[in-house]
Order: C-alpha cells, then structure tokens, then sequence
C-alpha cells in the first residue's frame, strides 16, 4: 500500500517490490547492482522537447558539415533521449513524425554520406530509448523500399567502426520489408550486370549480406540474426534457402576455433540466428531439422569454455529446440490460482485469506495426448546442467527453460524434472548448483508446475536456501542463493492459495523476517523485507505481518547496524519469532567469517535478552560455554563475545528486579566463564593468528563479568584477569590490532571498578599499589604501542584507585608527554598521555581547596594548563608526517575540557596568563594547514567563546563575539578553507592576536595542497590590500612578521613556508606604502634576516625561496637595492645548478620590471648575460663565477668573496661540483 502510494507521488524507489532485480537484471528486469542507492524515479508528463527535437532533425545538414556544432546537437539529442529512457511511451504520439522526418533525410541520396550517417545514428538513438520492436513496426515496409534498403547495406564497409549505427538501423528496417507478402522471385529482374553475368536473385542477396553481418562484433549483429529469422520463416524463402543456412550454420558452429575472436563472435550471432530461427518458425517447418541441429550444438565444447555468452546461448538454442519437439500446449495438470485480488486481502487486515476460485486441476489425463520424442531427455539434461554452471546468466536462462520446457510435459515426466531440480540442493553440490535450482523452483512455482503435493519437500529446501553460506578461507559464498531463495518465496507468494501455504507459513516467515534482519548482505535483507511484503499483501497469513512491514521496509533494513541492533527487538517482541531469532543468531551469525557480524551479533543478543531472559539463562548461555574454548576460531570469539553480553544483559535484568545475577544464571555456568581467560592462556590461543581475536574476546568478557558483580572476589581469577589484560596492553603490534588494547583498556576499569574496592568504598591498598607501580613503570617501554595501551588504562582508572595517589600519576603522565631525544617519535604516546590527563582530571573533579594528591586543585591545576599548553608546541614529524598534530588535537579537546570544569567550580583558579595562551594557541591552530585540526580547534573555539558561565581574561570578547556569531557554532564549516580563513582575517587587527593568528597562516599560505594555498593566500592577500594605505596596521603587520621570522630562524617547518608567503605579499604590492621611503627598516630587517636563514643552508627548497624574497626587495628603494643585488650575485655562484639558473631566471624577470637598478647603458648586456649563459651547464665553477664577477662589474656591486681556501685543487672542485650536484638531485627528489 505505501509503495502504491509513492508510485502517485511521483517519488518511486528503483526496486522497492523486487530485490533479486539486481542480481538478476539479465531478465526481463534491469535496475542495477545490489544493494544500489534509492533514486527518485521518472515522473514526466509529456515529450516536452518536441518541436525542439524536430528543429534538430532539421538542421542535420547544416550540422554535418562542421564537427563542433555536430558533436554539440548529438550530446543534446542523446541527452534528450536518455531522459526518457524509463518512460518512452511519451515519445509515442510523435514518433511517426519524427521516424518520417529521419527517413526522408536518410532516402535523399543527394545528401553527403555524413548526414546519412549522422541521422542513422539519430535514428539509433531514438531506437535505444523506444525498443527495437515497436521502431521496426513503424518503418516503411514497401516492395519500392526493398531496392534502394539492400543497395545501401551493400554498400555498407562492416569495419568501419565509425559507422555502425547505419549498418544496425538498415538491418532493422530490411527486417520489416522482407515480410511483405509477394513471392521473393517475383522481385527479381534477371538483369545482366556490366560484367556480363545475370544479377544474384533478391533471396540470395538478401542471404549474403546478412550472413556478413552474423560475424561481426557490434550491435549489427543482433539485427542480423532478427533479419535472418524472420526472413528465412517465409514460405517461399524456407523451402529454398532453410536447409542450406542449417548446413552453413552447423558446419561453421564446429569448424569454429575457440580461441579465434573472430570465430567466437560468428559463433554468437550464429546461435542468436538459430535461437531467434526457432522462436519465431512454425513448428512442422523446423522439426525436421531439430534433431540434426540438437546433436550438433550439444556436441560443443561449450561447458570447458570460458565464453558466458556463448554458454549462455547454447542453452538458449537448446530449449528453443525443445519446445520445437513438443506441441504447443498447456499442460492441463498445473495449478492455477484463481483470483489474486491484493486489495481483497488486505481488506481483512491480514486476518485470512478472501482469494478463491482456484482452477481445480485435471489429475487423471491421457498420456497418449502427449507427444514426447527421446530428444527431450537431451533437452532436459542440459537445461538442468545450465543450472549448475558457473555464471549467473547461464543458470537464470537454463531456469527459463525448465519452466517452458515443463510446462509442455506431462505430468509424470514433469514430477521427474521437479526432482531432477531438488537433487541440485544437495551437499555435495556447488553455491552455483543451489542458485540454479532456486530460479528454477521459483519459475517452476511461478508457472503453476509445481504442484502443492510437492510443498512438503520443496519448503524444508528453500528454508536451508534462506541460510545458505559457504565459508572458503577468509570469505564465504551464498548471498546470491540467499537472494534466488527469496525471489522463490516472492513467486509462491503469488502462484499458490492462502491454504496451501498456511502449513508452512510460520516456517517461512520467521526465515524471512530473520533475513531480513540479520543478513550480512543488503541486497539479501532488502530481498527478504519484499518477499515477506509479498506474502504478507498475497496471503495474508503471515503473523503480525502488517505491523512488521511498515517498520521492516526496504529502507530501514539498509542500515546493517540499525537490523541487528534495533529491528532484530522490534521483530522480538513478537513471541512467534523471538526464539527462531536468537537461534538463528546463535547457530549462525556467531560462526560468521565477517568478525563485525560476530560483533554486532553479540550486542543483538544483549539487546533480544530481555526478550526471552529465561530461555538465554537456561538454554543459550550453558550452550555457548563449551564453544567458548573450541577448536574453530570464529565460534570461539563470537561465543565468548556473546557470553558476556547476555550474562551484562541479565544482571541488568536481575537489578530492576532487586535480585543478584547468581539468582538469574547458574553459578557454575558463572564460574566456567570466569575461567575461560585463563584456560584460553593455557591452551596457548593468545598467540599467532588467534591473537587478534581472542585476546579483545577475553578482555570483552572480563568486562562484561566485572559490570555484572559475579561473584569471585578474592579468588585466583582476578589475577588471572589482571594477566590477561597486562599481556593485552603489551601485545598491541600494529595499528589494525586496535581493538586489542581498546578491550584491554575498558576491562581494566571494570575490573579494577568492581574487584579492587573495599568494602568501605576505598580502594584494596596492596592492589592499588601492585597495579599502579607497575602500570607507572611500563610508561617508559621500549614499544610505543604498549606504551600508549598503559598510559589510556591509567587514564581509565576509577576515582577511589586515584585517591591518595594522584601526584604520582599527573607526575608519570606529565613525565610522557614530553619530547626527549629518545622518545621523540612516540607521538602517539604523547597524545594519550594527555588523553588520560583529561579523563583523569574528569574523574577525580576539581575542588579549589581540596587534596593535591587525590582531586584537581589550585595546588596543581596550573600543572596541567602547562602540560597542555605545551603540548600545542609539539610539531614533530617522521615519514608519516605532522604526527604532532595527534598531541596538539589531544591538547586543545583537553584545554576545554579542563577549563569548563574549573568553571563549573571556581573561575578564579583559571590564571589570566593561562587563558590567554590557551585562546591564543586555539587560533594559531584554526589557520593551520591540516583540516582535522582546524575542525578540532575552531570548534574548540566557539564553545569557549560562547562558554556558559563565560571564559575569563579572554582578549577583544566583544569584538570576536561580533567576529563569530552564535550561529557558526552550527554552520562554520572549519574544514573548508574557502570558508574559515575569511572568518579569521578580521581577527589580524586585534593587535592582541596578530602574532598567533598570522604564524598560523603562515604554514598555510606558504604550503603545498594546491586549494588550501590559494583560499588562505586569496583571503590574507585581501586583507592586506584593505589596511595597504593603513600605516599604523601596516606596519603592526610588518612588525609581526619579522618577529615570527626571528623567532623561528633555522625552523624549516616555519621559516619555508614564511618565505614563501614574504614572496607572494611583496609581489602582490602589499607593502607599497613603505617602498615610498628610503631604507624602510622593514626591508633592512628583512634582508638581514633573509641571509641569517639561508646562510650555509644547503636545503635547495629554501634557497629558492629566498631569491624571490630577494628579487622583491628591490622594490624598495635606497641602499638596500645594492645589499640585495649582492646576495643575488653571491647566489649567482652558488654550487648548486639549479640555484644559479633559477636566480638568474628571476634577475632577468626583475631588471625587466625594474630597470632603474642600474645603469641603462649596461642594462642591455646584463640582460644578454643573464639569458644567454648557461648557468646550469657542464661549466666549472670557476668559469660560471668568472661570468658573475663580470655581472658584478656592469652593475656596480661589489664581488663576492669566497670564504674557502684561495687555490682549491681542480679535480677536488670538479669532485665538489659533482657531488654538490648530485646532492640537489637527492634533495629535490629527481
């Protein structure tokens, strides 16, 4: 009913109703993959592009002569066309004006051959989007048109792959013209040709050019087979020509080689010819010749091949020629459902069937009315060994056949193919041989052949179909089954009465809704929510059938996540499929290969629990103790997984119920779990390839058992536990081995939560003491990863653990966030090290005059504020890049974190010193270059600018309130530079934030990532150009700058970077203003500063950088023009190539820009130096600073004067210049 009603509004999903479509979308249906997106469907009115259409018809011979304005009408008439494609029958009241129009344009043969062409290929387009049967039933079909048709296609070159279009559409419409209704002889002229022979007769012509276009390998060739077929069933044509085309096709068949391209595409179109041949033939006309032809194909080498196609056609051709042996008749045995009223049975509201008046069927007939000849045993046996063949096209056609084939036999033979298809069900059979007897079951059904006697053996196999998965290795195979046993459901949905399905009704639907719920796949789920739709609107017997369909629809069971955890309890709280549910879960989601469903199928079980408490504490939970320590390793994790949900979910129970969990699940069955990390360690399942699953399994289930209070305090199992869990925290190798230390981590706060308490609510003091000494030292461990696993599990320590004990913990944890040489790479150590300060912090809470050494007070708070801020230092790098930024994200979170606590209580213990550092070391980071970063800090951001109660000692509230609106909170998109860097560049005129805010554009600017440079540089560019006439704001800017320069001189992660941003805003004349004053300290501060950073710096990067710094500078005016041409002279002789040539490159642009930098009658020589000398060639050193010294002369600097030993020896130079060569290459990466 919904589905119908989305269907009148227009808003219609691609295959709400019928979800094999996908998989089976070589049928009559074809919408997509599985598990494809839901898309808005067509909901046009009309053809609205009519008259626009025929404009373009027009103009084609206009068009045709220029290839642009050709190729611009074909790509708006293929659009027009693809937009009608799932609604042609608009185009339908002008399609006769529009064929007429492209045929009259395509008989002219006064028109060049590229418009013949082109409207061909029109008249293609339109036979795409309309279907080739109704295009051929419109096409003129006159004797006077047979002529002129055959002429063209015979003059057609079957190679030209440019042209098929034309070939296809002709042999389309000859097609139609051969079947007008005069004898083919009588259209024969005996003319002589010129080379004195008599013309070939129309019949053999006719023959001749379509047995050319069998062969090849485009489109014509299905339209030849169409032509062949419907030419050669004509009377006077079949009697001459039809056994001869049988011998041609049969020897060429077998004369074929396999492995010849060519051959294999004269091999399809052959077989299509045939197939098409028996399809459209009389009966008495072909019989004749179905034995031969049977004998023939059957003898192929099909099955050893690898061609689907051709597979897919014998069996085809196959089935053609069986139903050519059997009369066309109806079997008189099937079962006919009567009315299949759906609004009759949803009128009840799905309390019983209404539908009746079945077709009572015939079970006594005559035998001898049928016909079979031993060739159908031939037929039969190879359209059941299509089922089992290994592509999916071949098994859905061979199903196809079953079903025409059968539906022609009596019903004693047809009894014996209905157990033939049962037999593919079995064990020993392959997924493919299940998937071809599911389609040939729901064909059989489908057709009325299966008959209700056979329910009883038919129902208990689609049920195993429903469930079916092979495992193989580290995958399975069956979803495609699954799929096929749902469409088989969906047809007996509609072939069979209400009562002959109730039997099976609860069997069925509890499979249904259990798949739908619960499958891996969601082309399986979304196949079992239609078949129960189906069944629920067909039969109307399905249990609650209404209220589940409107909640387990085709979208909700989209979600994988949303079936298990929340559709699986909404379908449970119906008694008929609660235990079906679980035992389904339990027999076969928790051996799953896919360790997310063991996952998900666990927590469903915790979820269903109270659905059925005393049938999980009495019957699943006793069962899943021994599987717990089993051989197979997926039964082994998901039952341990799910042990612990159930027992956490009935101790849940047992509280609301004031009981203890020994009063809801047996104690033995209690203590076997408890053990079960022991024995795992015994039996040596915690090594090798069990590792990954059994330790977080084990861990999982200490926390489960610690949450739930069972009772084993005091006993050797806590230590047992603890082991597990320190051997767990030491096991994490790589970053796929997460969930290791994550379950490790939340079993030992569970543990130590329950286990470690006294009864006075304190902690047990020689526990604590063991666990935290130990836990303390393993902070210094060799193993980043096992450091990190210990440094988050002190951070999930309780409150009463810490208590007495908090200065020694803040101390170690402090101790790990800092960089040392040693430790200098652990960045994620550090990261979790403030992770577990914050959490810690959280924990204990914040009193202002409480104990140092068990709450956060104004004793040590400050400590914390300094470890935080400054962790926002740390930018250490390695080969994966800026892994500082894990510490820096952990910093910021832990800053607001521990400031929204403090201000809960006190916000005076929040020093004016430490809150302006955190706002300043927050913005630095919303202009930084990495996304996730600016993300964590601009939101960081808002929520302290917007704090409630508010943030003290925050600089210019006002003015950033009216910055940042309350709004960005939910709008500002920091992960966008297009959007956040506008947003921070009025933020550069509170002089209090300029130097953060701008040393956080910097790396930005100056970076790599093309889109991130060109936003923030756009964006601080005009800034720059606003204040351009501002000196005050100017030179606040300009003052910055030097100070972030000197600050960070030799810091290649700043320094780079600001060189290149330097560049870019002396080149886009932000400076302009101070270039009007002589020696403008700016630039003298620049220069020196410039030549500090690149002094014996041997990083080609940053020398490159200079130089356009330098070539900028000259802009200035004064003495700093000379000071500036000799640190280019200087760079002009540099030892590396491709420094001297890059500096010469941009003197040469700057003396062009620039010519008063020296004198105009030297200008013209400087200029040819600068070009014409090779500066990165094979010349020595020497020579290239001989042509500088003579640069240095002509423009009245001063020469530079090496450093290095006056007489160096020629080969140690050509050594040095080699090397220094070799050495630029390496750096630069070529």
């Amino acid at each position: 009913a919904a589905d119908l009603q989305q269907q009148k509004d227009g808003d219609v999903p691609i295959r709400p109703a019928l979800p094999w479509l996908g998989m089976h979308s070589y049928a009559e249906y074809g919408h997509g993959e599985p598990g494809d997106a839901v898309g808005k469907g067509s909901n046009l009115e009309y053809f609205e592009e009519a008259d626009e259409v025929r404009a373009m018809i027009g103009a084609l011979p206009t068009v045709a002569r220029d290839l642009i304005p050709m190729e611009m009408t074909l790509e708006r008439f293929t659009f027009i066309v693809d937009k009608y494609q799932e609604q042609p029958h608009l185009i339908d009241p002008h399609l006769e004006s529009i064929l007429q129009q492209l045929l009259k344009m395509a008989r002219d043969i006064a028109h060049p051959p590229e418009v013949t062409h082109l409207t061909f290929r029109f008249l293609y387009l339109v036979t795409k989007m309309r279907g080739y049967k109704v295009i051929v039933r419109q096409l003129p079909h006159e004797v006077a048109d047979l002529e002129p048709v055959l002429e063209m296609l015979t003059r057609q070159d079957p190679n030209d792959h440019k042209t098929w279009e034309t070939r296809y559409i002709l042999l389309l419409w000859l097609s139609i013209i051969v079947l007008i209704p005069f004898d083919m002889t009588r259209l024969d002229s005996n003319q002589r040709m010129e080379s004195g022979e008599y013309r070939k007769p129309v019949m053999d012509r006719i023959l001749d050019v379509a047995k050319i276009y069998i062969g090849v390998f485009d489109t014509a060739r299905e339209a030849a087979a169409f032509l062949i077929s419907k030419f050669l069933t004509r009377p006077d044509v079949q009697k001459q020509h039809l056994p001869a085309f049988l011998d041609w096709s049969l020897v060429s068949l077998t004369q074929a080689d396999k492995k010849n391209v060519r051959d294999m595409d004269k091999m399809n179109g052959i077989l299509q010819t045939l197939s098409l041949l028996f399809k459209h033939g009389k009966r008495e006309d072909l019989i004749p010749f179905a034995p031969v032809v049977l004998k023939t194909v059957v003898s192929l080498p099909m099955e050893t091949g690898k061609n689907t196609l051709l597979r897919k056609l014998v069996i085809k051709l196959v089935q053609r020629i069986g139903l050519t042996f059997l009369k066309t008749r109806l079997a008189s045995w099937r079962y006919q459902r009567g009315s299949r009223s759906l609004a009759e049975n949803l009128q009840v509201g799905g309390e019983g069937p209404v539908a009746k008046a079945t077709v009572p069927m015939k079970d006594n007939e005559d035998d001898d009315d049928y016909d079979v000849p031993d060739e159908i045993e031939e037929v039969i046996e190879q359209v059941l060994r299509g089922l089992k063949d290994r592509d999916t096209i071949v098994r859905w056609s061979a199903a196809k056949g079953v079903g025409r084939v059968t539906s022609r036999l009596p019903r004693e033979l047809a009894d014996q193919v209905v157990g033939e298809v049962l037999d593919c069900f079995s064990l020993q059979e392959s997924d493919c041989a299940w998937h071809g007897g599911c389609l040939a079951l729901a064909e059989l059904g489908r057709r009325g052949l299966l008959l209700p006697a056979r329910l009883p053996t038919v129902v208990p196999v689609i049920l195993k179909a429903l469930t079916f998965s092979e495992k193989r290795a580290g995958y399975s195979v069956g979803s495609h089954v699954r799929d096929a046993a749902c469409y088989v459901c969906w047809a007996f949905a509609r072939a069979y009465e209400p009562e002959e399905i109730q039997p099976y009704v609860q069997q069925i639907a509890s499979a249904l809704i259990i798949m739908a719920v619960s499958d891996r796949e969601v082309n399986c789920r979304r196949a079992a929510s239609a078949a129960f739709q189906e069944n629920v609107g067909r039969q109307g017997t399905f249990p609650h059938g209404i209220d589940i369909l409107t909640t387990v629809d085709y979208f909700a069971v989209g979600s994988r996540t949303n079936c298990f955890l929340s559709l699986s309890v909404y379908v449970a709280q119906y008694e008929e499929y609660t235990r079906e549910l679980v035992d389904h879960l339990v027999e076969h989601k928790l051996t799953h290969w896919d360790p997310a469903v063991r996952i998900l199928t666990s927590e469903a079980l915790h979820n269903l629990t109270p659905k059925c408490p005393d049938y999980m504490a009495k019957t699943v939970l006793p069962s899943l103790v021994p599987l717990c320590t089993g051989i197979d390793l997926c039964t082994r994790y998901g039952a341990i997984l799910a042990a612990g949900q159930i027992v956490h979910a009935l101790y849940k129970l047992a509280v609301e119920n004031n009981q203890a969990i020994t009063d809801v699940v047996d104690k033995d069955t209690l203590q076997s779990l408890a053990d079960i990390p022991h024995k795992l360690e015994v039996a040596g399942l915690y090594k090798g390839v069990s590792c990954d699953y059994m330790r977080p399994a084990a861990c999982s289930l200490i926390e489960k058992l610690s949450l739930s209070k069972v009772p084993v305090y005091g006993s050797t199992v806590i230590g047992q536990w603890q082991n597990t869990i320190d051997g767990s925290l030491r096991m994490l190798l790589a970053d796929y081995q997460v969930a290791i230390q994550d379950n490790a981590i939340a079993g030992f706060g569970a543990l130590c939560s329950e286990y470690y308490k006294a009864e006075d609510g304190t902690a047990i003091p020689e526990k604590r003491d063991e666990v935290l000494d130990r836990y303390l030292r393993e902070l210094q461990n060799a193993v980043v990863y096992a450091r990190c696993g210990f440094i988050l599990a002190l951070g999930a320590l309780p409150k009463f653990m810490i208590a007495g004990k908090l200065k020694k913990l803040l101390s170690g944890l402090i101790e790990a966030t800092k960089i040392t040489v040693k430790d200098v790479t652990m960045a994620e150590a550090r990261r979790d090290a403030i992770k577990s300060i914050t959490r810690i912090s959280s924990t204990v809470g914040i009193e202002r005059h409480g104990p140092p050494d068990s709450v956060i007070c104004e004793e040590n708070i400050n400590s914390v504020y300094e470890t935080f801020l400054k962790a926002m230092e740390d930018y250490t790098t390695d080969r994966r890049g800026d892994v500082g930024t894990w510490v820096r994200e952990a910093a910021v979170v832990g800053l607001a974190e521990i400031t929204a606590q403090a201000l809960q209580v006190d916000a005076s213990l929040i020093q004016q010193q430490y809150c302006e550092k955190m706002i300043f070391s927050v913005l630095q980071q919303t202009g930084e270059k990495i996304d996730r970063a600016r993300v964590v800090a601009g939101e960081t951001f808002l929520r302290l600018l917007y704090h409630d109660p508010p943030v003290p000692y925050i600089p210019h509230r006002e003015e950033l309130l009216s910055l940042f609106p309350e709004k960005d909170k939910e709008t500002l998109n920091w992960a966008s530079a297009a959007e956040c860097y506008p947003k921070l560049m009025p933020i550069l005129s509170l002089k209090t934030y300029t130097y953060p805010v701008l040393l956080g554009l910097t790396v930005s600017v100056g970076g790599l990532t093309e889109s991130l440079v060109k936003h923030s540089s756009h964006s601080l560019n005009t800034y720059m150009l606003k204040i351009s006439e501002d000196e005050e704001a100017l030179k606040a800017i300009s003052d910055t700058l030097l100070t972030v320069f000197n600050n960070y001189l030799k810091v290649d992660r700043v320094s780079l970077p600001l060189l290149k941003m330097l560049d870019f805003l002396l080149g886009s004349s932000c400076f302009e203003l101070f270039t009007q004053q002589d020696d403008h300290p700016f630039s003298l501060a620049l220069l020196e500063l410039c030549k500090k950073e690149i002094t014996r710096c041997g990083d080609p990067q940053k020398l490159l950088a200079a130089i356009g710094v330098y070539c900028q500078l000259v802009q200035f005016s004064g003495a700093i023009r000379g000071k500036v041409l000799l640190q280019l002279l200087v760079l002009l002789g540099h030892k590396y190539p491709k420094v001297r040539k890059n500096t010469a490159n941009q003197m040469y642009e700057m003396l062009i820009t620039y010519e008063d930098i020296i004198a105009e009658e030297n200008l013209d020589e400087v200029m040819t130096i600068l070009s014409e000398t090779t500066w990165d060639g094979d010349d020595s050193l020497e020579a290239i600073r001989k042509v500088r010294n003579q640069l240095c002369d002509l423009m009245g600097v001063k020469k530079p004067v090496s450093k290095t030993s006056a007489k160096p020896k020629a080969d140690k130079a050509g050594e040095d210049r080699m090397s220094s060569y070799a050495d630029l290459v390496g750096r630069l990466g070529y």
